[in-house]
């Protein structure tokens, strides 16, 4: 496996070049993320990917990753030390709250960041993702007590947090869960088990803050009577200091196709006296509490698509240009990045990989706006923005991450089959983040059921009316690159607008066949975003040029965005085909034809 070097340029062109920072800098509270302290922040993180987390990757995927000893889960080696290094430089800290020990950065910044550890070691990074969302969990719905007893030391990195909802007969269906909640004085006792837990137990810290879905006695049926509550695995004093073990255990970690060195837990609680919890909110508010969980995940996970698409492709790149084989146009038996079918891969990755990262990062500075802005219609706006994209984020660039390492391995040859090259691995550990978070196809009947049917397409018009602007603004350019740009990007949102208008009125007749078209509608709605972020930086890149700038990567943005619009955005079309043709063909067999 190649080393892993940060993308800083094209971050800093999305933060700086395009003005994403400068929105986000302008809010209240956000007045000292300037260009240069934000600029320092990223050399020093990109530092600890590539020296700490990028080196213990590929040795612990070939180990196989974590293993259960006696009860405890021992990490690989060169991992803890890692996540003392982590925790030491202060960056799970951030974008938190500074009143609880946190930095008070935008997630605009941490997305940054994020990026960085997920495409260095996407399995060592899983654990502050988790962190970071049980973080605004408790931030969002904790009482004034909570916030103070688990926020400071989970803000630090000291503790960790997790998510547990999936049980062995509830997945998407969280509704199912069974495991049980009772009262007893100041606290509730826990009894059931929880699969799937991602670092559910590891030797990192001392002490993990799980997040568990369960059920009072008393409480309706289905996702109504669900609640939250904080379970420690190991209790706390009142003074602060630790106190026993919790009623809690790992009892089991799952063998996987990826991210080996992720533990991936089989959880107990309560197979003796109970485990001790303590209610989040109030009792059968849980699943709405969690989703503030699982939103910030989702957005966590949409950029583990683009953190692994970017290893993949540092990875095929770098194998491209040493590999001779055959002879190359003009260029008889030299490297095989002469071959234009192996640059066409080489491009496709790249455009997707840029693609993702721009639509991401414009989704975290919404995220920001969101937040601080001092008007509250552009709040509002900002809010409606997140929540439309946040599915979008999430299945599109986790899709693009699978096929970008996928075509990494194949830029490989057979080479890309062996282990040892580690071109297989960023294919394997990029195969869960569709799955994480809502399988894509739940993201997708998200996007359509709710942010489109539910709000009768208010924020996928007004998406596609600020794409259209931009379109105008293009028609005022004469560059050919631009002209090609804007042709191909007018004819992919005419795609989008007309697909979202066929779903709306299918919706009113035969709503399957809205739902039938929404995974096809969410790509064809994740390459219109990523296709109008592309042009965005083509433009700020000419305008550039013509104020006399030189730096290459000015070049390379509109080489890359036409790259897209040439062949990437026509797969719009093809899309709206397969969304207007309905649920027909998709329903017509009976199941015993399968």
């Amino acid at each position: 496996m190649t080393s892993y070097d940060a993308p800083l340029a094209d971050m800093r062109f999305l933060l700086h070049g395009l003005g994403l920072l400068k929105s986000v800098n302008a809010l209240p509270g956000m007045e000292e993320a300037t260009e240069d302290l934000v600029d320092a922040i990223l050399e020093e993180a990109s530092k600890l990917a590539r020296d700490k987390l990028a080196p213990i990757n590929h040795p612990a995927d070939l180990a196989g990753g974590s293993k259960l000893e006696n009860g405890v889960v021992r990490t690989p080696d060169g991992w803890k030390e890692a996540y003392d290094a982590f925790v030491e430089g202060g960056w799970n800290a951030v974008p938190f709250d500074s009143d609880f020990g946190g930095q008070g950065l935008p997630w605009l910044v941490g997305i940054a960041l994020q990026e960085m550890w997920q495409s260095a070691n996407m399995a060592w990074a899983l654990c502050p993702l988790l962190t970071q969302g049980a973080i605004e969990l408790l931030s969002a719905h904790g009482s004034n007590e909570q916030k103070a007893a688990w926020l400071p030391k989970l803000i630090s990195g000291e503790w960790t947090g997790t998510m547990n909802l999936t049980e062995p007969g509830a997945g998407s269906d969280v509704g199912a869960l069974k495991t049980r909640a009772e009262k007893s004085g100041d606290h509730y006792l826990i009894r059931g088990q929880k699969i799937f837990i991602t670092y559910g137990e590891h030797d990192l810290t001392d002490n993990t803050v799980h997040m568990v879905l369960a059920r009072t006695p008393d409480a309706p049926a289905g996702v109504k009577g669900i609640s939250l509550f904080i379970v420690p695995k190991v209790m706390v004093n009142p003074d602060g200091s630790p106190g026993g073990r919790n009623d809690l255990r790992c009892v089991s970690l799952e063998e996987k196709l990826g991210i080996h060195g992720s533990p991936t837990c089989v959880m107990a609680y309560g197979d003796n006296e109970g485990a001790v919890g303590y209610l989040v909110g109030e009792e059968n508010r849980g699943m709405e509490y969690m989703f503030t969980m699982m939103n910030n995940a989702r957005i966590s996970v949409g950029l583990e698509g683009v953190s692994i698409a970017e290893r993949a492709y540092q990875q095929a790149r770098a194998y491209a240009r040493e590999r001779v084989q055959g002879k190359t146009v003009g260029n008889g038996g030299g490297a095989i990045i002469g071959h234009p079918d192996v640059r066409r891969m080489l491009m496709t990755m790249r455009a997707l990989t840029e693609a993702t990262r721009a639509v991401t990062y414009d989704l975290a500075a919404m995220l920001d706006i969101s937040n601080r802005h001092k008007e509250e219609s552009w709040r509002t706006y900002a809010a409606r923005r997140v929540a439309l994209l946040t599915p979008v984020v999430k299945a599109w660039c986790t899709d693009m991450g699978v096929e970008v390492a996928s075509l990494g391995v194949q830029v490989h040859g057979g080479m890309g089959y062996i282990e040892e090259s580690g071109a297989a691995q960023h294919y394997r550990d990029a195969r869960i983040a569709p799955i994480y978070e809502g399988t894509n196809g739940v993201q997708a009947l998200d996007l359509v059921g709710r942010k489109l049917l539910r709000d009768k397409g208010e924020g996928a018009l007004e998406y596609v009316d600020e794409v259209h602007s931009l379109i105008n603004g293009l028609n005022q350019r004469s560059e050919e690159d631009l002209v090609v740009i804007r042709r191909h990007l007018a004819a992919g949102v005419d795609a989008l607008d007309n697909a979202t208008h066929w779903l709306l009125d299918a919706a009113g007749g035969n709503q399957v066949d809205a739902l039938a078209g929404a995974t096809p509608y969410l790509r064809l709605f994740g390459i219109v975003a990523g296709g109008a972020m592309l042009a965005r930086l083509a433009l700020r890149a000419t305008e550039s040029i013509e104020a006399g700038g030189d730096d290459p990567i000015l070049a390379d943005k509109l080489v890359v965005a036409r790259f897209y619009a040439e062949q990437i955005l026509p797969q719009a079309s093809g899309l709206a085909t397969s969304i207007s043709a309905g649920s027909g063909a998709i329903m017509a067999l009976a199941e015993d034809r399968f």
